[in-house]
């Protein structure tokens, strides 16, 4: 968490931060590549669709049918990450109004944040239902895919 806390703070503010107070923090640099890869603007900020996803009104039983459906739910998040259409998802720990877990879109409008979420096998059978938000945020949310493929160890064989 300390060395998160300081990338966080630069997001936030646009300035660098020091990890250890006692090192000086470096100048930002702009990189020209780095904001055009990622679809800043001026701001280093960019548009995107946040879905909330909710429980829905059919919970499917619990067995195959459902495991099938929770596997094609994580390899739909996949699918739109490597897509460049999926810049951070995850679950909600817990939550008494229904709360499941979050999309964070990288689509400008909700039109198109509704036909990829509609691809979701959660979706599709009604185990979860979909709430849209715009929302205008940092441009190096569009990092998250990339850096989280290198905080997951390769899977280790059965014994």
């Amino acid at each position: 968490m300390r060395l998160l806390l300081p990338f966080a703070l630069s997001l936030c503010t646009g300035t660098a931060v020091a990890a250890d107070p006692a090192i000086p923090a470096a100048a930002p640099t702009f990189d020209a590549a780095l904001a055009q890869r990622t679809g800043a603007d001026e701001r280093g900020m960019r548009r995107y669709v946040l879905v909330i996803l909710k429980t829905g009104p059919t919970r499917m039983p619990d067995g195959e049918a459902r495991n099938a459906m929770f596997a094609g739910h994580m390899a739909n998040i996949g699918r739109l990450a490597k897509e460049g259409k999926l810049a951070l998802a995850g679950p909600f720990v817990q939550d008494p109004a229904g709360w499941r877990g979050l999309f964070v879109l990288a689509v400008g409008d909700i039109g198109e944040a509704k036909a990829l979420v509609a691809t979701d096998p959660v979706i599709l059978h009604g185990e979860m239902i979909a709430e849209y938000h715009p929302w205008y945020g940092s441009a190096a949310t569009m990092l998250i895919p990339e850096w989280s493929e290198r905080l997951v160890p390769p899977a280790q064989p059965a014994p």
